[in-house]
């Protein structure tokens, strides 16, 4: 693969063009920070939709232009994504990503910052789904993603009801081991001696399930890498922001002279928000909106840097969130910390509900795209991966794709969008389907289930965190709800047989293309292979005395 690009010729390799794509972290739709000038001077797409309300199978699918399904990718029970750097889960080492695709047409290929996507296989260092194995020749940044318990004081993310019943665990089995010895010292009745080692080395067991795995958390997750090599373990939080976007800068000041694809893949604004000094109070909307001023901020800088190389008029740039904004995250001291979804229904892990899955999408390309061209036909993060293949002239075959090219769109040669159907998940689940009828400007949603609020009468599922995708926390609908977007686009009015003249004819037609994406689908597992290896742990040093802090001199 590395190789592959070397029977592109230098005059081939100049007319094609260079992609900086940015994704930002759980940015709800409306969110969407002033990024007017990359708008304003590119194509804005109004129905761009995440493949999945989460983190791990909504880049699964962005990277390899396919459900995560088809990947292995989907989950299934409480877990949802990748919760462990050492876990062996992640994407699989056969997928096929955009990144390598363009490699082997003489691309310069770069990731920074966020990945999740997994890094071990069998054995610490085999790096099988490191970037670097799914077609990014460079890579800084964080393999895993920002979470809460990289910053001392912001709480647990991971498994917190497990980390708590441990906890527990361990002090009722301290609790009685005290108890047995004072009995036994104090002589008010026999207790074997066998009793009190087997109960003091549980005790010593419990304690290190609980403690080792959950505890060292910002050793084990919270780290940096530049390509395959730990360089800081924990990482410091503070100046993750100026670095990452430091490397983004110089990546493409590099690679100014050569077709280059950067994917741009910030930290922010998933929790914990940052507190960078130059932007505290900035905003009128608390931390969360200071957040948004810093990533605006970068956004721009990005762009000034593309400009100032003079490679403007061929690059494209694109900017996106990988979905919605995580709506139950907020406290007392800081207010909403996950973002707002604007006028659309739920959020983050939230299935088909469109605040879960609608981000922004805007392209910018001065000389190839119209400025301030505005699309609201449907279209999917699923749909870079072939639109990066044709503009790279890439026509090698191509496994089963979900995506679409969407240059006919951006330039105005085609009006109509080719995903008639749409297929929203939750987890494995299939959870809704989306129908955009040949001739009409209706775009009807058809949900199958749909979470649990909680408590009852909430917009989100609070109780525990995040809505989950089975049993009891789910509710079946026969027949299913049946919303028009195109009308109602906040899902507040469900069709029913007397409101909608079509509304058998929706059934049929989603129940067939139902049945026909099925078809496709051929040995598809859920991902669960995310529970903590220590023989699978990155690490600076010598495992488990890992830590190092990145030489930024």
């Amino acid at each position: 693969l590395l190789t592959a690009g070397v029977c592109v010729t230098g005059e081939e390799a100049s007319n094609k063009p260079n992609f900086v794509l940015m994704m930002v972290d759980d940015l709800g739709i409306g969110d969407t920070p002033n990024i007017d000038r990359l708008a304003s001077e590119g194509v804005k797409l109004t129905q761009h939709i995440a493949a999945a309300p989460l983190c791990t199978p909504s880049r699964s699918a962005f990277m390899t232009g396919r459900y995560a399904l088809r990947s292995g990718m989907g989950s299934t029970g409480h877990v949802q994504v990748l919760l462990f750097l050492a876990g062996s889960g992640g994407l699989p080492p056969s997928e096929t990503t955009f990144a390598k695709r363009l490699q082997q047409q003489g691309y310069t290929t770069g990731l920074v910052g966020k990945w999740h996507l997994g890094v071990n296989c069998e054995y610490r260092g085999d790096h099988c789904h490191h970037p670097n194995q799914h077609g990014f020749s460079y890579f800084y940044g964080l393999p895993f993603t920002l979470f809460n318990d990289c910053v001392p004081g912001e709480g647990h993310d991971v498994l917190a009801d497990l980390q708590e019943t441990l906890q527990h665990l361990m002090m009722v089995l301290g609790v009685g081991l005290v108890t047995l010895v004072c009995v036994r010292l104090c002589g008010l009745f026999e207790v074997r001696l066998w009793l009190l080692v087997l109960l003091f080395f549980l005790c010593i067991l419990a304690t290190a399930v609980w403690y080792v795995p959950f505890m060292l958390l910002p050793t084990w997750n919270c780290i940096i890498m530049r390509n395959q090599e730990v360089i800081e373990q924990p990482m410091t939080v503070e100046t993750l922001p100026q670095r990452l976007l430091g490397e983004a800068q110089n990546f493409i000041k590099r690679n100014a002279d050569h077709p280059f694809l950067l994917f741009f893949s910030l930290a922010h604004i998933h929790t914990p928000l940052f507190k960078t000094p130059a932007f505290a109070g900035k905003s009128h909307h608390g931390r969360y909106g200071d957040n948004l001023e810093e990533v605006d901020w970068i956004i721009g800088k990005v762009t000034e840097t593309v400009d100032s190389l003079g490679i403007a008029n061929n690059t494209l740039m694109y900017f996106t969130s990988d979905h919605g904004g995580h709506l139950e995250v907020s406290d007392l001291q800081t207010g909403q910390k996950g973002g707002w979804n604007g006028i659309y229904k739920g959020g983050k892990a939230m299935g088909g509900w469109e605040g879960g899955i609608r981000v922004p999408g805007i392209f910018r390309w001065p000389g190839r795209l119209a400025a301030g061209k505005v699309v609201d036909e449907p279209t999917s993060l699923m749909d870079l991966y072939p639109t990066l293949k044709y503009l790279a002239k890439d026509t090698q075959p191509d496994r089963e794709l979900d995506g679409y090219n969407l240059m006919p769109l951006l330039e105005g040669k085609a009006a109509r969008s080719e995903h008639e159907f749409m297929f929203h998940y939750c987890g494995i689940y299939l959870n809704a389907v989306r129908w955009h009828p040949p001739g009409s400007d209706s775009i009807f949603k058809v949900h199958f289930f749909t979470p649990n609020f909680s408590p009852p009468g909430a917009g989100g599922c609070y109780e525990t965190g995040v809505c989950l995708c089975h049993g009891e926390h789910v509710t079946h609908h026969t027949p299913p709800l049946v919303y028009d977007l195109f009308h109602d686009p906040s899902e507040s009015h469900p069709l029913t047989p007397d409101t909608e003249p079509r509304f058998a004819k929706i059934l049929e037609q989603t129940a067939k293309a139902v049945e026909r994406h099925k078809s496709t689908l051929t040995n598809e597992q859920a991902s669960d292979d995310i529970l903590w290896r220590p023989w699978l742990q990155p690490c600076c040093g010598t495992f488990p005395f890992c830590g190092c802090k990145e030489d930024t001199a």
